[in-house]
């Protein structure tokens, strides 16, 4: 690879060649300090990963001082997860300009370098990658360029030898290299504060007396959109999940390249077999129901009883006396129309249900069947049954339990919609994060596959490594929006694949995106998106929507455009013809754009530019942090600019080692969203994520709800969402929490939020107690007038590590000033009656 690259231009060489800067010491500075320092740049080969810039100083080139030698300063985002994410010979230049650039090698394979520039070696600028470039002046992540080799040394660094470029430089520049190193270890010690550590944190806290004073004259409205919930498939969250169809391949579309590697188990076949003898079960492609479905089963027998069978996934599970809608697609391939029997059984030939379809033809037919199941079973399959000799094809086989959420065909499987109904959330964003934007261009998800009739819908490879059906598509995702009274918050890709594309792919790694000659195309599609959802039923997409049984509009206010991506030249260009186009289309629509997936760096910092630059309505964050970073964070939001963009929170959650969903994560969580109550005037929507997950077939922990085909399991942090969902307001009253004495360490761990319902009149008291201690707690409700009344007291409450802690409510009687006990670990929510009392801003 080292040799295919072109060198870089003459004049560019001699910009690059260890520069060396001014060697002088500002007046002040300490004697001891030298006045300049020799600065090694190089990348290690940390289990070949090449992890990353390093730094290593020193002042006579022999003796020589790693800057950290955990911390990278620079890491490269280019291709998948993990050991993609390579840096392979970095090679630092300074340009007269005083700005600093390093261009390094991807990989082994691809004739790719990336390139990142930085004024301090600290804060580096969006990534590039290209090819060859002729000259830094005109560099361009889209022309050909290639990367400087001339100039690298070898040097020993604590007996091993690393191969990078020597800078001398001027000692500030060590100095400061040093302090941010010091300054994010210093960060990683706090954030890494974990409950285990209490014991000794808070050795001599006893219980204690506190005050929360609620002063009703200072109060501000805030986003009634707060809570809601952010739907991705992944974990089998749509299909063998929330999506009600209980049989698995059903289109006999699953493809070996679902799967990462091509696993060849996973192929048309999958989780079906063939019962019988004399028959026999291929799979063809000549004359399908449709082009997007190419595959069906062909089924061939030479006497009656044979059957394919399905497992569906992990099992089908039924309830005794509950109705079942099966249909599928046949039609004979040699003359004979007889009927199919239709069974879910046991593994043990036991009949739980049965029916008979109507006759075969020779064109494509539906054939439905009810059925309804005899007792309770946790592992039925699927038999389709032949009842003559013949030779059938089949497609698209599909069992419904009857009893769907609101009974809605093709609909979503009734007790995991009624728990994220459960939460009420203001709005629910899909199709989900990375999955929206695909792994690679081919791979991204195109609304327009997932309307329409079942069998017509174009399935394609999850993102995550397994099938998506389409079955749940964004009819049923806005229809499950008005079902619960939630907004739909759609999120499309900004013309560019998930940042962790993998390099194979065509646009993977997100060195291209889609080309400018197809994107006046993708720009109609988003905005035919908008009419599909809201446009008249005269007009082409909203006739469609209305043919798929809407006919009214599903009122869409809010779109998302792009997930975390990171902010490139490539990027910056194609969200800004999209966001421009809705702008000047549908200037009712509110856009929400991105600022990458961290609450700092790069992405964070180019993409609020971005924002700003472009007048950004609003902007989706997304962060997973340690509990210690929500309990140091509190103040996250008070800092940001009123005037600027809205925030919209789109995924976040508390992440300890082992990824546990419990007390300890779910009231650091509880605590944050104090905050982010109290800042719900900048803060306009939030969602923890992900949502679900199947047991035994999880990408990523923790979630919020995990399941079975029994069983709905909601955690902790379920109820922590839920409680906070069901007692929002639209108005917040400034409250504040007095200590017996002053203690950063407690203070932190203590915290409120009052918020008033306007719909209700309801006032609510939110207080979070993180400590190990119990503590009395005085509410002081002042400038409202509450006089007695009876109120609901909710209490979440536990030990840290405790996965099963579920909330408890009694009732109370509250005054202007009232006593209530908190206790260790806990999470209290108290709701006010405020009957026929006007609390509304003046």
């Amino acid at each position: 690879m080292m040799k295919k690259i072109k060198r870089i231009i003459t004049s560019f060489l001699i910009l690059s060649a260890c520069f060396s800067g001014p060697s002088f010491a500002k007046a002040g500075d300490l004697a001891s300090k030298p006045d300049s320092a020799y600065l090694f740049s190089y990348a290690t080969d940390k289990d070949n990963n090449h992890n990353g810039l390093h730094f290593a100083w020193s002042t006579d080139k022999k003796n020589w001082h790693r800057i950290g030698p955990e911390h990278s300063f620079l890491r490269c985002d280019y291709g998948r997860w993990g050991t993609e994410k390579r840096m392979l010979s970095p090679y630092l230049i300074r340009t007269s300009d005083g700005l600093w650039h390093c261009f390094w090698t991807l990989n082994e394979s691809t004739q790719t370098f990336g390139h990142a520039a930085s004024a301090d070696l600290v804060t580096w600028g969006r990534q590039s990658y290209s090819t060859t470039t002729d000259d830094l002046s005109t560099y361009n992540p889209s022309t050909p360029a290639a990367y400087p080799q001339d100039g690298r040394c070898t040097v020993v660094l604590y007996d091993k030898p690393e191969t990078g470029v020597i800078h001398k430089v001027p000692w500030e520049v060590v100095d400061k290299l040093i302090a941010a190193k010091d300054m994010v270890a210093y960060k990683d010690r706090i954030y890494s504060e974990t409950t285990q550590e209490d014991p000794v944190r808070f050795a001599s806290l006893k219980p204690f007396n506190t005050t929360v004073i609620v002063n009703g004259n200072q109060k501000k409205p805030i986003s009634d959109l707060l809570v809601g919930a952010f739907f991705e498939d992944i974990n089998y969250a749509a299909d063998g999940g929330l999506y009600a169809e209980l049989i698995q391949n059903r289109d006999f579309e699953y493809s070996p390249a679902d799967k990462e590697g091509n696993d060849p188990a996973w192929n048309s076949k999958k989780s079906w077999t063939l019962k019988g003898a004399n028959a026999s079960f291929t799979i063809d492609s000549t004359q399908p129901i449709h082009p997007n479905n190419l595959h069906y089963a062909v089924l061939k027998t030479d006497q009656p009883g044979a059957a394919l069978v399905n497992e569906g996934f992990d099992g089908i599970t039924l309830k005794a006396g509950d109705k079942y809608k099966f249909s599928l697609f046949a039609r004979t391939l040699d003359g004979k129309n007889g009927k199919l029997q239709v069974r879910l059984t046991g593994k043990d030939g036991r009949i739980y249900a049965e029916g008979f379809t109507g006759g075969l033809s020779r064109e494509w037919k539906k054939l439905p069947v009810t059925l309804t199941a005899r007792e309770n079973v946790s592992d039925a399959q699927l038999e389709v049954v032949t009842r003559t000799p013949g030779t059938i094809a089949l497609d698209m086989i599909s069992l419904f339990p009857e009893k769907t959420f609101m009974n809605r065909p093709n609909g979503l499987r009734a007790d995991l919609a009624q728990a994220i109904a459960d939460i009420h959330p203001r709005f629910i964003r899909f199709p989900g994060g990375c999955v929206a934007h695909g792994d690679g261009l081919d791979n991204m998800y195109r609304w327009k596959n997932t309307i329409g009739p079942l069998e017509a819908r174009k399935p394609q490879r999850n993102l995550w490594g397994y099938h998506q059906t389409a079955g749940l598509g964004y009819f049923e995702y806005f229809r499950f929006c008005e079902d619960i009274g939630a907004e739909p918050v759609p999120v499309v890709a900004a013309g560019v694949p998930c940042q962790n594309s993998a390099c194979t792919h065509r646009g993977g790694g997100q060195q291209g995106g889609i080309p400018m000659c197809e994107m006046d195309d993708y720009v109609q599609e988003i905005l035919d998106l908008i009419e599909y959802a809201n446009g008249d039923v005269k007009t082409e997409w909203g006739k469609k929507r209305a043919e798929a049984g809407h006919p009214k509009p599903f009122n869409l206010k809010y779109i998302g455009i792009g997930n975390e991506d990171l902010i490139t030249d490539i990027f910056e260009e194609r969200f800004t013809m999209l966001f421009n186009a809705v702008k000047e289309k549908h200037p009712e629509i509110t856009v929400i754009g991105t600022v990458g997936p961290y609450s700092e760096g790069t992405d964070y910092e180019e993409g609020w530019e971005l924002a700003n630059k472009l007048n950004i309505p609003m902007v989706d964050e997304h962060y997973y942090q340690k509990p210690g970073w929500f309990i140091h964070n509190q103040d996250y939001y008070d800092k940001y600019d009123r005037s600027k963009s809205k925030v919209y929170l789109g995924e976040y959650a508390a992440h300890l080692p082992g990824r546990p969903n419990n007390l300890e994560t779910a009231l650091s969580e509880a605590l944050y969203m104090t905050a982010l109550e109290r800042n719900g005037d900048v803060v306009h929507m939030t969602s923890y994520a992900p949502l679900l997950a199947k047991e035994g077939h999880t990408q990523w922990n923790p979630d919020l709800i995990y399941f079975n085909n029994e069983e709905v399991k909601p955690t902790v942090g379920y109820y922590v969402q839920q409680l906070y969902g069901q007692h929002a307001g639209d108005e917040y009253l400034n409250s504040r929490v007095i200590l017996p004495e002053e203690n950063d360490a407690m203070q932190k761990r203590i915290a409120s939020s009052v918020v008033r319902d306007s719909r209700s009149n309801d006032l609510i008291v939110k207080l979070v107690n993180l400590l190990p201690v119990p503590t009395q707690t005085s509410v002081l409700l002042k400038d409202i007038p509450v006089v007695e009344e009876t109120a609901t007291l909710t209490t979440l409450s536990g030990k840290p590590d405790d996965k099963q802690a579920k909330p408890v409510t009694t009732t109370i009687r509250v005054s202007n000033d009232f006593d209530i006990d908190l206790p260790a670990y806990s999470f209290t929510v108290i709701r006010i009656k405020q009957n026929n009392i006007n609390l509304k801003s003046k």
